[in-house]
């Protein structure tokens, strides 16, 4: 037996067994180009400015999402027969998925415009890539298979709930990865027990959890709300990622302007945030190392705003937050004004040294409970096979329903006090 291995910070043991026909294509894709390209996109944007671990990468996340669909396919091929090219086409989705990610997580193509999932299936159907080639040797018909899973083209089963749903691949790969290495101890839960419960729904088609796994799901979910709470939407890396989405609105308009030197015109980082289509090469190269490089030069930028942007963002002086979640939207609306008028008396441009951020999420979603084969709502099944939404059954629901939100303004230092003094003006 010809087996190779990567050791991983949740999964342990990530083995390959290359004489094995998935498992071979699976280890080919991993070392293809675009692949390796997710080493340089770090998971987390701008996470490590608040958790000093959390550089880690897509790279492994990608990796830690296909180990993970292989331990789901493993427990329900257990109750069901699973068709081979089906397990295949599922896999290859699953390590696949965020192939299309620009640099800094999703900030650069709320830049550029440029969705990463267009850009995951651009990459997936090009006859140039490395993972196109790899994929027709295998089977001719796999791209196409692969893209419908992901798209969701196909009608909803349990292969699509794998890549898809509220009980994902995915989302039990980042929750335990991102908890891990940002080290917030928020989003632990019982992987292995909540694996366990895993079944298929003969009527349906659909995946769903024994009784058994309410409890493990409940803490998933709360792990989910407490990452969100205190990982994602903490308020330094919600200003770092909108000091950086800032940042790249500054150079974009300077380079219509044709007033930024740095990058050339036909480079990949150029082409991106102009929104130009990238070759299978040029987006090889598209990474966060290229988009630092520049933010390193931009600090010497002749342009105040760039080089100021540039330099928090190198050396952490993110802009101050004023926390206005206790205010509804229309006196957080009027506060901003006030924001607003304080840096345009002062000099300064508001549209780049303020911003307003309103994060939201909601931790769970209940869908239309009479719909079971459509909707996205977690499906339990009991000792007697009958099917209902974990919405009927966990009241955690039920709080975990309501959106998380919180609402911000984020100003760059030289002004926060002055703001600040507006703010609290408008609040009495």
């Amino acid at each position: 037996m010809s087996e190779k291995i990567i050791r991983d910070p949740v999964h342990d043991v990530i083995a390959f067994r290359t004489d094995h026909p998935t498992d071979a294509l699976l280890f080919s894709l991993i070392n293809a180009e675009e692949f390796q390209r997710l080493r340089r996109v770090r998971q987390l944007g701008m996470a490590n400015l608040a958790y000093p671990g959390a550089d880690h990468s897509r790279y492994s996340h990608s990796l830690g999402v296909m180990e993970t669909a292989r331990k789901m396919l493993a427990q329900i091929g257990l109750s069901i027969k699973i068709d081979e090219g089906d397990k295949t086409a599922c896999l290859v989705g699953a390590l696949l998925h965020d192939l299309g990610h620009g640099p800094f997580s999703h900030v650069f193509e709320r830049v550029s415009g440029v969705d990463h999932e267009e850009l995951t299936r651009r990459v997936i159907e090009d006859p140039a890539s490395h993972i196109h080639r790899t994929l027709v040797a295998h089977d001719r018909a796999l791209p196409a298979r692969v893209l419908e899973l992901l798209s969701g083209e196909t009608s909803r089963s349990f292969y699509h709930d794998l890549l898809s749903s509220q009980l994902d691949a995915d989302r039990f790969d980042y929750l335990l990865r991102d908890n891990l290495m940002t080290g917030s101890g928020y989003g632990n839960y019982d992987l292995a027990w909540l694996l366990h419960a895993l079944v298929v729904d003969k009527g349906t088609g659909r995946l769903a959890v024994t009784v058994k796994g309410v409890s493990a799901v409940e803490a998933y979910l709360q792990a989910r709300y407490h990452m969100y709470r205190n990982v994602y939407f903490h308020k330094v890396v919600r200003s770092g990622e909108g000091m950086v989405k800032l940042t790249l609105q500054r150079a974009k308009r300077l380079a219509i302007q044709d007033r930024l030197p740095w990058p050339p015109r036909e480079s990949s980082v150029y082409k991106a945030l102009m929104g130009q289509r990238l070759t299978s090469e040029e987006f090889i190269d598209l990474d966060d190392v290229s988009v630092l490089h520049c933010f390193k030069l931009w600090t010497q930028s002749d342009d105040r705003i760039l080089a100021m942007l540039c330099r928090g963002l190198l050396f952490r002086r993110v802009y101050k937050t004023i926390d206005l979640t206790r205010f509804d939207a229309p006196v957080a609306a009027r506060m901003l004004a006030s924001a607003h008028d304080v840096v345009t008396r002062g000099g300064g441009e508001p549209d780049y040294e303020l911003f307003f951020d309103e994060a939201e999420e909601t931790p769970y979603e209940v869908y239309n409970p009479r719909d079971l084969h459509a909707g996205k709502d977690i499906l339990v099944c009991d000792n007697d096979g009958k099917l209902t939404t974990f919405s009927a059954i966990s009241p955690l629901t039920q709080v975990l329903n309501r959106q998380l939100m919180f609402r911000r303004l984020h100003v760059a230092e030289e002004w926060a006090d002055e703001v600040r003094e507006a703010i609290r003006a408008e609040a009495t």
